[in-house]
């Protein structure tokens, strides 16, 4: 048991020397890391480590700085003095938590301090652009504190777009090269495309993406099936969008339909509109067999899928159903309002739409559970700042409806540890419990194991080795509150501009 023993070095020293100790460049004795970081520790916990194995009990995990030192049994940590001790005796600890689908970052005041509020301390933004770009380079700097932040590019899409600006259209494969050269000196880490985004065009995009050693992700372009650009390289699928016209047995007659009909400039939402209609219908014909083939193509070809089962559950229930959700309060007014007039594009009315909608999502939720038993990669996100899709807390959602698919409580949260460190290239460095990772974690009051629904009760998050304790996490959702209530005309532009820009789907 830690106690006020032996001095920080000697502590230091027995770190070093430990089997599974630190072998951080900067944190053995005599470097200015030692001397100056703050050393945590964590004792007598249930540790779930992010890597899908099951809860170990009285684990004590330290931290040096930002980075996790050692992780092992308690009774095996010398006395220390002037280390942080965290009682962590009838609590669970979890790595930091990644929404692997986010927007909106760049609403400085707002975004980021409610993902770290809930446990979120990794974000992928998939809409770069100056503003965001702008915001993680404070966050990087230390001037602003908030998730650590893997930005994609601007959205790659056609001509034809359900987008305004700063959506980057594109009409050539020459254009489509272009946009992803400027997109990766623009400090872009993947490319994001879109859904009314050419055949040319797409294939431009995986092909110069390549060159310059990025991934290229984003929504299904209508124009080609799943098949052709998971073979291009499409890293993920966002919203499950098509997969059950993929796995049905009138697939090729849908996909054929829908390479037939051209896209209208003058009302580019109806080809949105009919592609969504057709997967409705589609789930009355699920094939098992192409479903195989389908999720087998994707698994070998080493393409995820982001399910983004929280807009996806928003937009398939009626416009009231959220309109009293009690977080709204953490929203600015004119997000409010874009919320509030954006659910009446994509929400049921009729009685046979809202039945045909419920089953379709039913129907998704059980083709995400057949998925993951086929061994595709899943990375759970929410589309934040879409409709009704909340920032921080808004993950705590997208975990209960993955185990609603049928993945279990520690399965669920690998998708958003250790699989989306995985799915990032970070994982290296982050996404699980182990010594040399970042120190990115939540303490839990209750297992989330047993329950998912637990990980919303945090006692405390880390990230980068600060802590954030329930003092400091009520004033910052506290502060949240009066940056959403505060009137500030000149900033309405802005504001109308940033709800704009969450409209992904």
């Amino acid at each position: 048991m830690v106690g006020a023993g032996s001095s920080r070095r000697e502590f230091l020293k027995w770190l070093a020397a430990s089997g599974t100790g630190v072998a951080l460049a900067g944190l053995l004795p005599g470097t200015a890391a030692a001397a100056t970081g703050e050393i945590v520790v964590i004792s007598q916990v249930t540790l779930i480590d992010g890597t899908g194995a099951a809860p170990r009990r009285d684990v004590s995990v330290v931290l040096v700085g930002d980075r996790i030192a050692w992780v092992g049994g308690s009774g095996q940590i010398p006395e220390t003095g002037g280390a942080r001790v965290i009682d962590g005796r009838g609590k669970y600890l979890i790595p930091g938590l990644w929404d692997m689908h986010t927007h909106g970052l760049d609403l400085e005041e707002i975004i980021p301090p409610l993902h770290l509020a809930y446990g979120v301390t990794g974000a992928r933004e998939m809409w770069g652009y100056a503003e965001n770009r702008a915001t993680r380079d404070k966050i990087e700097r230390g001037e602003l504190l908030g998730p650590r932040v893997v930005l994609g590019s601007g959205i790659v899409d056609g001509p034809v777009t359900l987008l305004e600006p700063p959506v980057l259209q594109v009409s050539t494969a020459a254009e489509a090269r272009a946009a992803v050269r400027a997109e990766k000196a623009a400090g872009a880490e993947f490319v994001k495309i879109y859904s009314y985004l050419g055949p040319d065009e797409v294939r431009a995009v995986a092909d110069e993406s390549r060159d310059l050693g990025l991934r290229f992700s984003g929504h299904w372009p209508y124009k080609l099936s799943h098949f052709e650009t998971s073979d291009l390289g499409q890293h993920s699928f966002e919203h499950f969008f098509g997969v059950s016209i993929h796995c049905s047995s009138r697939r090729d007659e849908i996909l054929a339909r829908l390479k037939a009909t051209p896209y209208d400039p003058a009302a580019p939402r109806a080809f949105f509109n009919l592609a969504r209609q057709l997967e409705f219908e589609s789930v009355s014909t699920y094939s098992p067999g192409a479903a195989r083939a389908y999720f087998g193509r994707l698994r070998r070809n080493g393409s995820w899928h982001s399910p983004t089962l929280t807009i996806n559950r928003v937009v398939t229930q009626p416009a009231e159903t959220h309109k009293q959700d009690a977080r709204l309060k953490y929203l600015p007014a004119d997000i409010r309002k874009s919320w509030a007039v954006g659910i009446e594009r994509f929400a049921p009315k009729t009685p046979a739409e809202i039945v045909l909608q419920e089953r379709y999502y039913q129907e998704t939720l059980r083709l995400v559970g057949v998925a993951h038993q086929a061994g595709v990669g899943l990375i759970g996100g929410t589309d934040c700042l879409n409709p009704y899709t909340f920032p921080g807390s808004g993950l705590h959602e997208e975990l209960a409806f993955l185990v609603e698919a049928g993945l279990s409580p520690v399965h669920a949260l690998k998708t958003v540890t250790g699989d989306a460190a995985k799915f990032l290239g970070r994982e290296a460095t982050s996404g699980t419990i182990a010594a040399g990772k970042e120190a990115d974690l939540v303490l839990l009051d209750a297992n989330p194991a047993a329950d998912i629904r637990n990980v919303s009760k945090i006692d405390l998050v880390i990230t980068r080795g600060r802590v954030l304790d329930k003092t400091a996490r009520r004033g910052m959702l506290d502060a949240v509150e009066t940056a959403a209530n505060r009137t500030a005309p000149a900033s309405a532009t802005r504001l109308r501009s940033l709800a704009r820009r969450g409209c992904c789907c």
